[in-house]
């Protein structure tokens, strides 16, 4: 998979502000004046960040006319987030075969949910929801070195046949493995990774990843998103919940109070 990997040649190129970033999360000792520095080093990215953040959608009383402006308007997670996004949008480039808008679309589903759960069970917010944005990047990959079979893949999941097991048979993996490696080709943190991997099994390691488990959750929330929003929780992993040590009775009111943020991100972010 790895020689794959490094033989794509038209595999996107991360920015250096986003591997930066992404390393970033969780440490304390990162000032906001060195995450000024960070996110002013890509003058394009820069340049986006100040449009949005004057945006209607992101805009304050205040104008925004820096990167340490921003900082103190959106704050540093919000910012941080924003940076991501514009990043990761920035440099993906798809075949004709990958509908790369309904891809961040669900992308962006997953990550604005599992970054909401987060507090349940006490992880990083900021890690989590980067965990959302990368859980698919296996699935744009193989689109990417086999446009053709993966198009036949699409065709017979929309026929029923279930998408993991479909790749496996004709790649001898799956998207989960697929967007593992890259992560780690891409040298990101070892934790967004194993999250890919187990996104659908979260103690498939042989522990219980505390990010695995929020894309789990998240994909619940949207898969049975009607089912939630009326409080029916007949179809919850409930013994997922309770080996993540998660309090049941404030998941079921965190999934209900959830608010879509969903709409139009990707136009904003392309724009």
């Amino acid at each position: 998979m790895r020689q794959m990997i490094e033989q794509a040649t038209n595999l996107p190129s991360i920015p250096q502000v986003v591997q930066r970033l992404i390393a970033s999360i969780g440490d304390d000792d990162v000032t906001t004046d060195k995450l000024a520095n960070i996110i002013t080093s890509d003058q394009a990215i820069t340049a986006k960040v100040l449009r949005l953040a004057n945006s209607a959608r992101f805009g304050r009383q205040r104008q925004v006319g820096s990167v340490k402006d921003a900082l103190v308007v959106l704050g540093r997670d919000a910012l941080r987030t924003l940076v991501l996004s514009i990043g990761l949008v920035s440099s993906f480039k798809a075949p004709a075969t990958f509908d790369l808008n309904a891809y961040w679309r669900r992308s962006f589903m997953l990550a604005n949910r599992a970054k909401w759960l987060a507090k349940l069970n006490k992880a990083d917010p900021e890690i989590a929801y980067t965990c959302g944005l990368l859980h698919g990047i296996g699935e744009y990959l193989i689109h990417i070195v086999e446009p053709e079979l993966a198009k036949t893949i699409d065709q017979q999941v929309e026929g029923g046949a279930p998408r993991r097991k479909t790749q496996l048979e004709l790649f001898g993996f799956d998207y989960t493995m697929a967007g593992s490696e890259l992560a780690k080709y891409w040298k990101f943190p070892d934790e967004i990774a194993d999250a890919i991997l187990w996104q659908q099994q979260p103690a498939g390691s042989g522990a219980l990843l505390p990010y695995a488990t929020l894309l789990f959750l998240a994909r619940y929330m949207i898969v049975y998103r009607e089912q939630v929003s009326a409080g029916n929780f007949d179809e919850l992993p409930v013994r997922l919940i309770h080996a993540a040590h998660m309090d049941l009775d404030e998941t079921y009111r965190r999934m209900q109070d959830f608010t879509e943020d969903d709409a139009d991100i990707i136009a904003l972010l392309q724009q």
